[in-house]
């Protein structure tokens, strides 16, 4: 029997600091530029400074790109542009750096870790550091069958866990959250449906390197039939994972849980980060506060997520490419709104101040003497 209980995360999580949030927001009203003519980003400095419970708030110092990679047998059926199991590739260019999520992580400092958790190659095929938490060799079709069996998905779940306490206790301090994967648009758009209670149609995108109007229609049978495995097991989200899910996505969502226990916050990217982040919500309703919304994929069912969890993206550039790409691009935007409320200056009295006051007070004593 299974010794995982999913109910202790919502013990276990706590929502980001109000009081530290309250004397943000107090210290933002005091700065010598007007309160809300910075935009978002006033929300941004008070958000982050209450995650990391510090005012004034703390600059980003050790962010970390981390991608959960894996392939998905509902590949098979065409739903991607990308051909069946063929994720291993990208990843590869990732490690050499020929990727758009590598160039911009080279150019912003930040180091990219890839864990695969699925990924249909060899387990020799990547240093031991990317494979070591490995579950399968590529999660099952879900249309038809499982992605995992229960004990895969708790071992992908606790993989995720291990992960996410491996970055805090080495000091990162935000994480850029993505997935390398062939067929994961399809299983988070299940996902995204089950937990929506939507239709395939509403939630099924063309992904990133967007697929003709065939491909899309057997995108959506897939997740229509997915949907019918997936609706009998909605009450426990470890066997939903299971069912329709896949080891990268079970890793991730055990992730996004453990970082919010640990307090440390997440960007998310696209609509696989999203599904995950909207299946931890079911498990713990205070685990949103943690994460933020990177970017908008323009992804249906990342639309659908993200607006049940009431987070609303920071960038919006088109970017469909996944692996956390259009998610690095809102680090700096992070950054930016906490070197803002750090480093701007609170207003100061202008001389001469004081003795105004005090010449109005006494205006305003003659005149009640007066009345008198």
């Amino acid at each position: 029997m299974s010794s995982l209980n999913l109910d202790d995360f919502t013990d276990l999580i706590e929502r980001p600091d109000g009081g530290v949030r309250r004397d943000a927001e107090a210290r933002r009203e005091r700065l010598a530029v007007p309160p809300g003519s910075l935009g978002r980003l006033d929300d941004l400095g008070e958000w982050l400074a209450a995650a990391q419970g510090s005012v004034p708030v703390r600059p980003v110092e050790r962010p970390r790109v981390v991608l959960f990679a894996g392939d998905h047998g509902v590949a098979e059926l065409g739903v991607s542009a990308r051909p069946a199991g063929s994720a291993a590739e990208l990843v590869r260019e990732i490690l050499a750096g020929g990727r758009p999520v590598a160039v911009l992580a080279r150019r912003l400092d930040v180091p990219v870790r890839v864990v695969d958790m699925a990924l249909d190659c060899a387990p020799d095929a990547f240093p031991a550091d990317v494979v070591r938490h490995r579950v399968r060799r590529g999660s099952g079709r879900i249309d038809v069958e499982d992605a995992l069996t229960p004990e895969e998905a708790e071992a992908a779940f606790r993989a995720g866990v291990a992960v996410a306490d491996e970055e805090a206790d080495s000091g990162t301090d935000l994480v850029v959250l993505g997935d390398v994967s062939v067929g994961g648009t399809t299983a988070a758009g299940v996902l995204v449906a089950a937990l929506c209670g939507t239709d395939a149609s509403v939630v099924t995108g063309r992904g990133g390197l967007a697929i003709d109007d065939l491909a899309w229609m057997r995108k959506c049978a897939a997740i229509r039939d997915a949907l019918r495995r997936a609706r009998p097991v909605l009450g426990d989200q470890l066997q939903l994972l299971a069912a329709v899910g896949g080891a990268d996505l079970a890793a991730m969502t055990g992730f996004l849980l453990q970082c919010a226990v640990r307090k440390m916050p997440v960007v998310l990217d696209g609509v696989v980060a999203a599904a995950c982040a909207l299946v931890g919500q079911r498990i713990a309703f205070r685990a949103p506060d943690w994460w933020l919304a990177g970017h908008s994929s323009g992804e249906p069912g990342q639309v659908k997520a993200l607006d049940r969890m009431a987070l609303e993206p920071l960038l919006d550039q088109g970017v469909q490419v996944g692996e956390g790409a259009g998610a690095l691009l809102a680090l700096p935007l992070v950054r930016a709104a906490a070197a803002l409320a750090a480093e701007l200056p609170e207003r100061t009295d202008e001389p001469g101040d004081e003795s105004a006051k005090e010449s109005a007070a006494g205006s305003v004593r003659d005149a009640e003497d007066a009345a008198e």
